[in-house]
């Protein structure tokens, strides 16, 4: 295995705008949830006549599901706030003549009119407002989401920063987010969680991830936080990946006619 200096280096210098995870390959592991979202997406696309993607990245899952549906919709916007991820979407997504929409980074609000959409979607979601999906689905209209669930990689983030308080296992819980649908005038039709076995085998992965998913840690910076990652990086040399958990949940919900 190289040296921590140059997997850091590595992981420092890699690219990490979207939601590709390229970089991943062969260095960390993740189990997939049993429901297939892509497939489950590309189903809905493929009987939709107007649609909406939220938080889409740089439009890769969203790509992903258009090609495998036996149709495209008419009408397919996405939402995206990060000016990178969205320009990356701008380019993927214009096959299929998709309508990218910037939104303000740290607002829910949907700068969309009302009752517009008869499929609205997202995976993994930042922080989904059920009662802007309510707003902009139509009446009979469907939301299908996978969000990121409760306490999800949390061995990892503990690893980093040390135990967690409380309050932070109670964020994203699935049944507290099925609720918040149903006050906001959704009715939730389905609910399914897992939680998902992730393995790591290099620093460099560690790193990267980090990186990438910045609200685990942050304020994570390589110097700051040196002493951990080289106790990670230890273990990882010893033949002992290290280990942790993603939670994930599908939400399906509807607004009545």
């Amino acid at each position: 295995m190289r040296s921590f200096e140059e997997l850091v280096l590595e992981a420092e210098q890699a690219d990490v705008d979207g939601w590709g995870f390229g970089f991943l390959e062969g260095r960390a592991t993740e189990e997939r949830p049993s429901w297939r979202y892509v497939r489950l997406l590309a189903e809905q696309l493929g009987a939709a006549n107007c649609a909406l993607d939220l938080d889409t990245g740089g439009g890769e899952v969203l790509a992903e599901a258009l090609g495998m549906a036996a149709s495209s919709p008419p009408r397919m916007v996405v939402t995206e706030a990060w000016p990178p991820n969205a320009a990356q979407a701008q380019r993927r997504l214009a096959p299929w003549g998709v309508d990218v929409v910037r939104t303000a980074l740290g607002s829910s609000a949907l700068p969309l009119p009302d009752a517009s959409f008869d499929l609205v979607t997202a995976r993994h979601p930042v922080a989904p407002d059920f009662a802007e999906i309510h707003r902009v689905v139509a009446p009979g209209g469907t939301y299908l989401a996978q969000h990121v669930g409760a306490a999800s990689a949390f061995e990892l983030i503990e690893a980093i920063l040390g135990p967690l308080s409380p309050e932070h296992y109670l964020g994203r819980d699935a049944q507290r987010e099925a609720q918040a649908a149903r006050e906001a005038g959704l009715e939730v039709m389905d609910l399914r969680t897992a939680r998902l076995r992730m393995e790591f085998f290099d620093i460099g992965a560690v790193v990267w991830i980090l990186r990438k998913c910045v609200w685990w840690v942050p304020d994570f910076s390589v110097p700051a936080y040196e002493p951990q990652l080289r106790a990670l990086d230890a273990q990882m040399r010893a033949g002992e990946p290290f280990l942790a958990h993603s939670t994930r949940h599908l939400l399906e919900a509807r607004r009545p006619l």
